[in-house]
């Protein structure tokens, strides 16, 4: 595709070339991942990253919905018969939906209206008469067409008037005036529904409120249209009438005259009736998507934090599911995350056996090895973390609690009761809870993103959109980590670049066929996999222990070649190039350069052969909560342990250990001005913090991190 202004501003947005712009959309419409081109095509797009080519990729099939649409109105004009020469070019030259929607819009096929029936009734040339503000007698002038349905004068006038109130309303300067007084000066006002006040409670600070539209942020805008949405509030969004009339009236009355009344008129309806409404269901259009964008924007950021939080690694892991009256759920996996044995035991209310769930933990622990204990952070849980840091093991075991946001999903999920057809929900809960601390980003692909509970008002915004800006953010998390091709999960393998959910099912079934991979071009064996799919997906598929030590690093098959020129320049092997530092040190960048592998690709190279395979995460650290276990047992001033469970544009929430969540305001998150929570905390972090307030009857805990 051309490159066209639509994308040549965007350039200008980005601080990059044309040339690389170009090359991106380039490598985009042949089929190429966002993930592949940020890491195997840097020679092309000069270093763009993830970030640019995504935004890129956005914009590209913008354009093109803009083209498609352009040719529908351009169709539909024509069709009409009243597409000429200059209107064509407007078109065209559009690349606006708003602004091309107003070209559009008096051509636009329209129910029955009040302009409609004076067209009907041979009113339109009276309309024109008017609109020039023609200086003589207008009631001499309407009474030549008192007939058929018009029986005086202002009935005539009335429907005159009705027919240019619409052409002010489908006014392409007009509407842009309009446009700017909401742009401006607009308000947003909300009051309370009558007869809501009681039900509507928690809309409380609503119920009679304004603000300036432009100081409004976007997530009080997603509170503010729920309420509306559930029918608690009113909602209106209007600049000052006045002003805005006496802007429109400059535009189009010219003269002081009998007919320049009648125009003023005119100008006061269209704007109240057709231009008010028009432009302000516009604003709530485009501020619902502005609040949508970021709204996603959270909790993609949200969910790329937790998607890469650090992992436990290849350990035997003990994985209980805490409750009170069902019992606790235990299962024990071993370094690859297979479920070796399952058991339950009821230390808490109203069972008690105590002394029993500890004779069974003890014995798990040492028959299957265990070296680490992961707990469901829900109901039970502290409770649960109690009766493990009682047990004295045989041998050092690590406990750690781990959040439990989806598990119930995953283990209703038809890919749970693929693994485990005959285990209950309960059992692949507290699998699901041992592997997200084993490898968070491999089992919580397997969740829908937006169940996994990390966003603000994720239920509110627009679905597709938050659809496939989470799927980017698994694709791009999964593959800057790798993945283990004898290993991985269906739902991980999904997220590969170039592959998808059929192909990663003849993985599987290929895998289970013939055994472990020992090559990377084995891959070229699976069904429906060509040459363009294994050139997008090789690179971040790990092989550990293959036949060539470079099928475990993320060096791409086209430039094995290059690792093999430089081994062979310094007399070595591939293996002894990655085990000596020095060897590689006296590598000449330069020497192997060319057209496709330019210096950003033997960096990379160099990069990567001194830690192959090495996962970008962070080390897992061991972490405690205080010993309290309720709300009830805190009090304003106590300083204590947290871990940060979600962020929002309005600050952040901390798990202190009480199964209720204190919110860190954003004015309290450091003794500075504080924009962007994501510049000071980040999911999972560890963090202390300080109460502030305790609402037991309102559940709110308050809490600062200026300690």
């Amino acid at each position: 595709m051309q490159i066209i202004p639509l994308l040549n501003n965007l350039a200008l947005q980005l601080g990059i070339s044309q040339k690389q712009l170009t090359a991106t959309v380039q490598l985009l419409d042949e089929g190429s991942t966002v993930p592949f081109i940020a890491r195997y095509r840097k020679e092309a797009t000069q270093g763009l990253d993830e970030v640019v080519i995504e935004t890129i990729r956005l914009a590209n099939i913008r354009l093109r919905e803009i083209e498609k649409r352009k040719n529908s109105i351009l169709e539909s004009i024509n069709t009409q018969g009243k597409l000429t020469t200059d209107l064509r070019q407007q078109i065209n030259n559009c690349y606006d939906l708003v602004l091309l929607e107003d070209l559009y819009l008096p051509f636009k096929p329209k129910r029955k209206t009040k302009a409609g029936i004076a067209r009907e009734n041979g009113l339109e040339p009276l309309a024109h008469w008017l609109i020039k503000e023609t200086d003589t007698g207008i009631l001499k002038e309407a009474a030549h067409y008192i007939k058929n349905n018009i029986n005086t004068t202002e009935e005539a006038l009335q429907g005159a008037r009705d027919i240019i109130a619409e052409w002010i309303s489908e006014d392409a300067k007009a509407r842009a005036i309009v446009r700017q007084q909401f742009e401006k000066q607009a308000n947003i006002y909300c009051k309370v529904v009558k007869g809501k006040e009681v039900e509507g409670n928690k809309y409380l600070d609503y119920f009679k409120y304004d603000e300036p539209l432009k100081k409004c942020p976007f997530h009080r805008l997603l509170a503010i249209f729920r309420g509306e949405e559930e029918g608690f509030l009113k909602i209106s969004i209007e600049p000052d009438e006045e002003t805005a009339i006496e802007k429109l009236t400059g535009y189009f009355v010219h003269k002081n005259n009998e007919a320049s009344k009648q125009l003023m008129l005119t100008v006061k309806d269209a704007y109240k009736r057709l231009l008010s409404p028009s432009i302000e269901n516009e604003f709530r259009g485009l501020l619902k998507i502005k609040a949508d964008e970021n709204a996603i924007g959270v909790f993609a950021e949200n969910l790329r934090q937790l998607l890469l939080a650090a992992p436990l690694g290849n350990k035997r892991i003990m994985a209980i599911d805490p409750g009170f009256r069902s019992g606790c759920k235990v299962v024990c996996l071993n370094e690859e995350g297979k479920l070796l044995a399952d058991n339950i035991i009821y230390p808490h209310q109203p069972q008690k056996e105590w002394n029993n769930a500890t004779e069974i933990l003890l014995q798990m622990v040492q028959q299957y090895h265990i070296q680490a204990i992961a707990i469901g952070n829900g109901t039970a849980g502290r409770e649960t973390e109690e009766l493990v840091k009682s047990i004295t093991f045989y041998h050092p075991t690590e406990v750690y609690m781990v959040n439990e946001n989806g598990a119930s999903i995953y283990s209703a999920s038809l890919v749970a009761r693929e693994e485990f057809p005959d285990k209950d929900i309960t059992v692949r809960g507290a699998v699901s809870i041992g592997r997200r601390l084993a490898d968070p980003l491999a089992e919580l692909v397997k969740i829908e993103a937006k169940s996994i509970g990390v966003g603000q008002y994720q239920h509110d915004v627009d679905q597709n959109k938050l659809k496939n800006s989470l799927n980017a953010v698994v694709e791009s998390c999964v593959n800057s980590v790798g993945v283990n091709l004898n290993t991985a999960s269906k739902s991980l393998l999904t997220h590969v670049s170039g592959l998808g959910l059929k192909l990663a099912e003849n993985i599987v079934n290929y895998r289970n066929e013939h055994g472990a991979f020992t090559s990377r071009k084995q891959l070229k064996k699976i069904p429906r996999l060509g040459e363009k799919v294994y050139e997008q997906c090789a690179g971040f598929l790990r092989i550990p222990n293959a036949k060539n030590v470079l099928d475990n690093s993320a060096v791409h098959p086209e430039s094995y070649s290059i690792v093999e020129a430089m081994a062979h320049d310094q007399h070595c092997t591939v293996e002894e190039l990655i085990k000596n530092d020095n060897l590689r040190k006296a590598v000449n960048s330069q020497k192997y350069m060319s057209q496709k592998a330019g210096l950003p690709t033997i960096t990379d190279i160099l990069k990567e052969l001194a830690k192959p395979g090495r996962d970008p995460r962070e080390i897992l650290k061991p972490f405690s909560f205080a010993d309290i276990k309720k709300p009830e047992e805190l009090y304003a001033g106590m300083t204590l342990p947290g871990i940060v469970t979600n962020i929002t544009n309005f600050g952040c929430f901390v798990d202190i250990g009480v199964k209720q969540d204190g919110m860190v305001h954003i004015s309290q998150l450091a003794g500075k001005f504080v924009r962007d929570p994501h510049e000071v905390v980040k999911l999972q972090q560890q963090v202390l913090v300080k109460v502030l307030e305790v609402d037991l009857e309102r559940k709110r805990i308050s809490l600062t991190m200026k300690l």
